[in-house]
């Protein structure tokens, strides 16, 4: 596991066992997971979503606590995810990181709670997996506009397709000034908390 630029973000790459059979990955270990982390994750939801060419998936948070912990892996076609800081007071506040992940180098991300996370389809039928380790929670899922320039994020979209929820999020300023962000310090203060809450 490799940390990305932004704390709380970590890329795996997985061993791949391969012959003229076919493929044989451990795409998901919890405890060389939580061994990085310094916590397991909690399993409470496991998410699949299909989508074509040029859709933009994000960018999405959750309330902290709890937050949404995510392990993200690509099983069909290719994406390329995308994980913004979203921690007000974080040394990495609006910056963002993206990963290839892709049904050949089958890698996959971890993204810890208080960051954002969104996607591009690289493919039609891009399929994802991801293991959350809280379930969604409606009044306490966020977004911020994947588009907004502030944000900055090079999709590699001929024009990106946004759901009309996406479309409407406000820019990370208008989520900033609202007080709708999460606080760095109290995202640390809560992940610190959880190597003793999960066994």
């Amino acid at each position: 596991m490799e940390e990305l630029s932004i704390e709380g973000a970590w890329e795996i790459t997985p061993q791949l066992h391969g012959d003229p059979r076919g493929l044989f990955t451990e795409w998901y270990r919890f405890d060389k997971l939580a061994a990085v982390v310094g916590h397991p994750l909690r399993l409470a939801q496991a998410n699949l979503s299909v989508s074509s060419r040029d859709v933009v998936r994000g960018i999405h948070f959750a309330d902290v606590p709890p937050g949404q912990a995510k392990y993200v892996t690509c099983v069909r076609g290719a994406v390329l995810d995308v994980i913004v800081d979203l921690r007000v007071g974080s040394p990495t506040f609006g910056r963002w990181q993206g990963v290839r992940l892709d049904e050949d180098e089958r890698k996959a991300v971890y993204i810890s709670e208080g960051l954002g996370h969104g996607f591009c389809a690289l493919s039609d039928d891009a399929t994802l997996t991801y293991l959350c380790s809280e379930p969604f929670n409606p009044t306490g899922e966020h977004g911020v506009h994947p588009l907004d320039p502030e944000l900055g994020i090079e999709w590699p979209a001929g024009t990106p397709q946004l759901s009309a929820k996406d479309a409407q999020a406000p820019s990370l300023s208008e989520a900033l000034a609202s007080g709708l962000l999460p606080d760095y310090q109290a995202v640390k203060a809560f992940t610190a908390g959880l190597g003793a809450e999960r066994p």
